[in-house]
């Protein structure tokens, strides 16, 4: 912009240099006037992407030949619920706005979406697999329904049809079964929250056998409670064994693929969830006949074996069994008393020399042939005179008896 002056004549002046603030200023006046420019629809490749602490988005879009910066601030950037990456091609709209401070001109988005796919299945598509690559879905981590629960809990609208079918459900196929709600809204920025609550309240105070969390059908946008990440990890942290019943059987979610299991429409969850009764009366009726076939099988086979041993020679004539033992025990009684008889001879013989030789030593013996044996007063024998005096108590042993006597007199 110039500036023009003239003197008192009408002389022109030399022209007066504008501040580059001005210029910016000027540029964004005629830009912030254009009306095309302030309701702009821009297709292009995003580049650049950096997403600041504060919530704001910066990024760049640009295309064969041309490109521009943008900016989306935190408003706008929380409604985003897809993740932006470089290299995505996408929808916005935007205005055309100058920042005056560095001179340059850029997009203020206001709205993203992908290009050929929504926003939501995108957003979905997305979650999916960074969950998917976290193990969520893994079949090893699911768990088994319990066969016969004392108590189901369920977290859903108090007010939907969901809760009303799985009541009746319940009351037809297992009335002895308890069913415990968890009101919750199941669509809305609130839902998936509440929904987590859910979860968690019955994990906390372990009051339900099996969870079922749902809802019934609704478009993608309806159903968007049930593809939150918390709620998500809330069902795979979860002790209790869940199934997910949300929306039709065309229909899935996140729920759908970390929960243990999946059941079309809640009316099918509870049926996952019970045992019939008349599959239960039909079970045992089979099994009471199964039994009962498998006791009369017991007794035809201990029928035909004890026809079989009856016919056995050692029942038919059990003494003979004793035939051989009985010769075996006579042959070991004659053997022991042959051997008892040579060694009782053995023995006689040995007693015999030993009782000659002691025959032969014995003092009574040589007392017998007319010796005697003289003992002193403290009945030892004397050997030799010189062991008595004269006036000595003596005593004379003979084969027969004693004799008592004093010493006289003692000669050489």
């Amino acid at each position: 912009m110039t500036h023009y002056r003239f003197d008192d004549d009408g002389n022109e002046l030399p022209p007066v240099a504008c501040s580059i603030s001005e210029i910016n200023e000027n540029i964004k006046s005629l830009i912030e006037e254009e009306a095309m420019l302030q309701d702009v629809y821009a297709i292009g490749e995003v580049s650049n992407f950096k997403k600041h602490s504060s919530g704001h988005i910066y990024l760049s879009l640009k295309d064969e030949n041309s490109e521009i910066r943008a900016v989306i601030f935190r408003t706008y950037a929380q409604r985003i619920r897809f993740k932006i990456e470089n290299g995505m091609k996408v929808i916005v709209h935007a205005r055309v706005g100058v920042y005056v401070q560095s001179g340059s001109y850029q997009l203020y988005i206001d709205t993203i979406q992908p290009d050929g796919i929504g926003s939501f299945q995108l957003a979905f598509e997305q979650l999916k697999d960074k969950l998917e690559k976290e193990g969520l879905f893994d079949v090893d981590h699911k768990k088994e329904l319990p066969q016969y629960p004392k108590v189901i809990g369920v977290v859903t609208s108090p007010t939907g049809a969901a809760i009303k079918d799985i009541i009746k459900v319940v009351s037809t196929r297992y009335p002895f079964a308890k069913v415990l709600l968890f009101p919750s809204l199941v669509q809305g920025e609130l839902a998936s929250r509440e929904l987590t609550a859910g979860v968690e309240y019955f994990n906390i105070t372990n009051s339900a056998d099996v969870i079922i969390i749902g809802r019934g059908g609704g478009s993608i946008e309806d159903l968007w409670a049930f593809n939150d990440e918390t709620l998500a990890r809330a069902i795979y942290h979860s002790k209790i064994p869940v199934i997910s019943a949300v929306g039709h059987e065309i229909d899935f979610t996140i729920c759908d693929f970390v929960s243990d299991a999946r059941a079309a429409t809640p009316s099918h969850a509870a049926e996952l969830a019970t045992p019939s009764l008349t599959e239960i009366s039909n079970k045992l009726n089979e099994l009471s006949l199964r039994m009962a076939q498998s006791v009369l099988d017991k007794i035809e086979y201990y029928k035909y074996k004890l026809a079989e041993l009856s016919s056995t020679k050692v029942l038919k004539n059990p003494i003979s069994m004793l035939d051989v033992p009985k010769l075996d025990l006579i042959y070991l009684e004659e053997k022991l008393d042959s051997s008892f008889a040579g060694l009782l001879s053995a023995h006689k013989i040995a007693f015999s020399e030993v009782s000659s030789k002691l025959t032969a030593l014995n003092p009574m013996a040589v007392l017998a042939r007319g010796y005697g044996a003289i003992y002193d007063e403290n009945n030892n024998i004397i050997k030799s005179k010189t062991s008595v005096k004269e006036g000595d108590s003596i005593t004379i042993k003979f084969s027969d008896g004693d004799i008592h006597a004093i010493v006289h007199d003692k000669k050489e």
